[in-house]
């Protein structure tokens, strides 16, 4: 069973452990970890920081507890899992674009179909038959063409496209590696496990919440060339991960539907807002084979950043805690209003959510927490 210690070539047991516990600490997210380690070099210096810039920030501090950490350790080895670190060999260089990619990541199964070319397809739960039986054979004729099916284990859509394109399929959970949700797909979700890849962002044991999901589907999207959505309503977790999509960059699709069916209007509405209508696996294999960064969607495209979030950090923050508001506000904005470095400024936003004052949203915005 592979333990911390094996998952990056250089990393040892000690920084690999420092890792883990570093980001389950609180107010620690994929920037801010990244930035930490960007900053002191090692995750078990930035950890002993961690007091000190909370300080600065306007509070006091405490890590996560270390047995806290060993016991998720000795879980995930029970899980017969493993972690995958951002600087692993394996880790996909598609989801390492996002600014919020996770640092880590806990899997079982066969990494290497990760870094194939990768189509995520999402849709209903109470998807219609047809709708099943589409998202099935689809997902079997895209498998057939060398190409890997990610999706998140859900009832209706996700799980006929796992069955179809079975085993070359990855499934993403948003509960703990070991934790089987919903339950009647433990069955499905082992067979992924053991045949394709099982992915798990949060620590084992973790119940699914409802603020998982949207993270879960981040990493479904981060994963693909391009996010097809079978069948959805308006105001559904498969639109989100459509949206995450075109923010990254990737392609957007959807099957229309009748407009008599509800089932059937979210994915007509993105079509209208500008994904590419897409019939066949033909389709679906004419935009992504031909991907190269610039899709052929317009839905929701990406907007370049105008700043570097992983920019040098400053030795001396920027005093801009003024200038927030619970209102998002990206980070390029404040850099401008102020005058001052974007190192400055970053370091700023870092002391401020280590210490539980900020929040990040999409897009490189930030607002003052709760």
């Amino acid at each position: 069973m592979s333990t911390p210690d094996d998952q990056a070539q250089a990393l040892s047991q000690q920084e690999a452990f420092a890792r883990i516990r570093l980001l389950r600490s609180p107010n620690i997210g994929p920037v801010s970890y990244a930035q930490l380690l960007r900053r002191f070099g090692c995750a078990v210096d930035a950890l002993e920081a961690l007091p000190d810039l909370a300080a600065r920030g306007g509070t006091k501090y405490r890590a996560a507890p270390k047995e806290r950490i060993e016991r998720e350790v000795a879980a995930t080895r029970k899980a017969r899992a493993r972690y995958v670190f951002h600087d692993s060999a394996d880790y996909p260089a598609l989801l390492g674009e996002l600014e919020s990619a996770p640092p880590i990541m806990t899997v079982r199964g066969d990494m290497a179909l990760a870094s194939r070319p990768c189509v995520a397809m999402v849709g209903a739960r109470n998807a219609s038959a047809a709708a099943v039986k589409l998202a099935r054979e689809l997902a079997a004729d895209l498998a057939g063409e060398g190409y890997v099916i990610v999706s998140g284990l859900a009832r209706g859509i996700d799980g006929a496209a796992h069955t179809g394109a079975m085993p070359s399929t990855i499934g993403v959970i948003a509960s703990g590696i070991d934790i089987a949700y919903p339950p009647q797909h433990s069955d499905l979700q082992e067979q992924i496990a053991s045949s394709g890849l099982l992915i798990a962002e949060q620590p084992p044991g973790t119940e699914p919440r409802g603020s998982h999901f949207p993270s879960r589907n981040r990493i479904i999207a981060g994963l693909a060339l391009g996010t097809l959505v079978v069948e959805a309503a308006p105001k559904s977790g498969s639109l989100i991960t459509a949206r995450l999509a075109g923010e990254a960059g990737r392609e957007v699709m959807a099957i229309p539907g009748s407009p008599l069916d509800a089932r059937s209007h979210g994915c007509n509405q993105l079509i209208r807002e500008g994904a590419v209508l897409v019939q066949s696996a033909g389709d679906v294999i004419e935009l992504v084979s031909s991907f190269d960064g610039m899709p052929r969607s317009s839905f929701r495209e990406a907007q370049p950043a105008a700043f570097d979030p992983m920019e040098e950090l400053a030795q001396e923050p920027a005093d801009i805690a003024g200038m927030l508001s619970a209102a998002p506000l990206g980070v390029d904005e404040i850099i401008r209003q102020s005058g001052e470095s974007a190192g400055a400024v970053q370091m700023a936003l870092l002391e401020l959510e280590i210490a539980g004052r900020l929040e990040r949203h999409a897009g490189g915005r930030v607002s003052l927490a709760g």
